[in-house]
């Protein structure tokens, strides 16, 4: 079964069921400071896992891309992935574990559908900790459906509890799927979950029952819901009969487009084959952000710092590889993310439409880091014969931030040197020296608002309705031709981007401010209506350009009437009930995000 039958299967199986299918989300959230990237396919959606009604209804299904930047380093083995595809459905407040348990059940087993064998299925359930009860209910419902007791495994928090996505939000125990790829048991206590590599998980159905506060405390939910998820990669994996996710169809065209370029047979070597499955796994996440209607450029800071990180790794393997050029100017990186566009495109249609600058990014990234690889390693062969000497085979902090601080070169890739020639990087060290110079913070603010607006708390709604106001500001200052290009709030300040090729005036700036403020001081009402995204449209309503939205949307009015406002936009919410909530609107900076993008920083009083 390919991805795209695997992908196709799965939303029609579910619409059938009733769920409605909705879009998927962009790869950088709005407005939840405590991730970098979409992690999950649930949260985007966790404004109505909390309460909010969703304007599809009850029952949703859909696809999402992700990206997950934990096991970055373990990227190269056959298993790990930064990029991936979640298939999800949703039940918001409708069925529970019975009705969520018997669906995964049905797509799993019937012939119509998967057709997996039931001798090959196992699961597991939460065994129950502190407040919270063993999930007997949902192991009920298992044993009714035909999976015996000796393949049901009651396990911990640590294994069978989901969320939430980022600090704080929705959460609750779950019920994993597992495919059982072994021939004997390695032992009395195998079961679904073990750690000895014969069982593989295919499926989570997460009953969402609490939400975790800033506190750590678990609250249960007024309304109850279901968020599964089925990662498309690894059961492609499992049910093609592979071992690795990068043996499969999905990686073929990349791969080959590589193997092509490194004149190199994949599966001849093991150090080869690692570098192969690092730039293919890096080079897709790289273009997927790039590729994103909310695209970030590689920078020094968050989400942007991640991708560079994930464009010079691939890089480097690739020269391990022997492709990419001795020189300033010659690129490899683009030509085989071509392949991947041309493969990808039917489901992710903003890849074609940013194509080219999918394309331009690469290039400028590869060949910025060119120069600096090449001065960055040539530094490091003077220093390799002293280093070898030390009989601790420990490589200095300070000397590998002299390495980051004078010729740009990143710590990650001199710990992979260090490795190679079997050293280690005094890391603390590192970090103290790092910290001193006040240089790079991967993970932005220090002191980031937990959950954003995700917990729906005051100060998170305060200034994600400052955002509309100052979004209308600056098309009336501006232009219309100025388009919201993403958003970021803490609990001190809001961060917006917005499209406009030139810096603002001091005068533009002041008439911004004033604008904003006016509308504070008017007090307007803020109110909420459910129409289509036609209807939004043609009432004056604007939405986001390149983002997803559903048949039915959410449209926020700031003003006296629907045809007396200040703002009308397009938007998932929450809001203030007026602006006069909202305070003193100061705008703190201004300055540029990347070519063609702005940013203002500001702060409510």
């Amino acid at each position: 079964m390919t991805a795209n039958e695997l992908r196709s299967k799965y939303i029609e199986f579910f619409k059938s069921k009733g769920h409605a299918q909705i879009q998927g989300k962009s790869l950088l959230p709005d407005n939840d400071p405590t991730v970098l990237f979409t992690t999950a396919g649930m949260h985007p959606l966790v404004p109505y896992l909390l309460g909010q009604d969703h304007p599809a209804g009850k029952r949703l299904v859909d696809y999402q891309k992700v990206i997950r930047t934990g096991d970055i380093d373990s990227v190269g083995d056959p298993s790990h992935l930064t990029f991936f595809e979640m298939l999800g459905n949703w039940s918001l407040g409708d069925y529970f574990k019975e009705g969520a348990i018997k669906m995964s059940f049905e797509f799993l087993t019937s012939k119509e559908w998967l057709g997996i064998p039931i001798e090959k299925l196992g699961v597991t359930v939460f065994k129950g900790e502190g407040d919270v009860p063993q999930d007997d209910e949902s192991a009920a419902v298992w044993k009714s459906l035909g999976i015996p007791e000796n393949r049901i495994a009651y396990l911990p928090r640590e294994d069978n509890w989901w969320g939430p996505a980022g600090t704080t939000g929705p959460c609750g125990p779950d019920s994993e799927m597992f495919y059982y790829v072994g021939d004997k048991p390695c032992g009395p206590d195998c079961k679904p979950g073990c750690s000895c590599g014969k069982w593989l998980e295919i499926w989570n159905d997460v009953f969402m029952q609490y939400n975790k506060d800033a506190d750590g405390k678990y609250i249960p939910l007024a309304r109850k819901c279901v968020d599964t998820g089925m990662g498309i990669e690894r059961t492609v994996t499992i049910l093609n009969g592979k071992s690795s996710v990068y043996d499969t169809e999905i990686f073929a065209s990349i791969r080959g487009a590589i193997e092509k370029a490194a004149a190199y047979t994949y599966g001849s070597d093991s150090e080869k084959d690692k570098s192969v499955r690092i730039i293919s796994d890096h080079l897709r996440a790289s273009s997927f952000i790039l590729g994103d209607p909310k695209a970030v450029s590689p920078s020094n800071v968050g989400a942007g710092y991640v991708l560079r990180r994930l464009i010079r790794r691939a890089v480097r393997h690739g020269r391990k590889l022997g492709i990419g050029g001795e020189t300033e100017g010659t690129v490899f990186l683009s030509p085989i993310a071509q392949v991947l566009i041309d493969q990808m495109k039917g489901p992710y249609p903003e890849l074609e439409e940013n194509r080219g600058r999918i394309i331009e990014e690469l290039d400028n990234e590869e060949k910025k880091f060119l120069e600096t690889l090449l001065k960055g390693e040539k530094e490091y062969e003077k220093l390799l014969p002293n280093l070898l000497k030390d009989p601790k085979k420990v490589m200095s902090g300070r000397l590998a931030f002299k390495l980051y601080d004078t010729y740009g070169f990143p710590i990650e890739l001199t710990e992979e040197l260090a490795v190679e020639h079997g050293m280690t990087v005094n890391r603390e060290e590192f970090d103290e020296a790092f910290k001193k110079h006040q240089e790079l913070s991967r993970a932005g603010s220090e002191q980031i608002f937990k959950g954003g607006l995700q917990d729906h708390s005051e100060i998170a709604t305060k200034y994600h309705t400052a955002t509309h106001l100052l979004h209308k500001a600056l098309r009336t200052v501006l232009g219309d031709q100025v388009a919201q290009k993403g958003s970021n709030i803490t609990a001190e300040r809001m961060r917006f981007d917005f499209s406009h090729g030139a810096p603002m005036t001091q005068e533009e700036i002041r008439k911004v401010e004033d604008m904003v403020n006016d509308a504070i001081k008017q007090d307007l009402p803020i109110t909420m209506e459910v129409m289509s995204l036609d209807e939004a449209k043609a009432s004056g309503a604007i939405a986001l350009f390149g983002e997803k939205y559903e048949s039915q949307v959410k449209v926020y009015t700031m003003g006296r009437s629907a045809t007396d406002f200040y703002s009308k936009e397009v938007c998932g919410g929450p809001h203030m009930e007026r602006t006069g909530l909202l305070g003193k609107f100061t705008i703190q900076k201004e300055q540029s995000s990347s070519a063609g993008v702005r940013r203002i920083r500001a702060v409510l009083e």
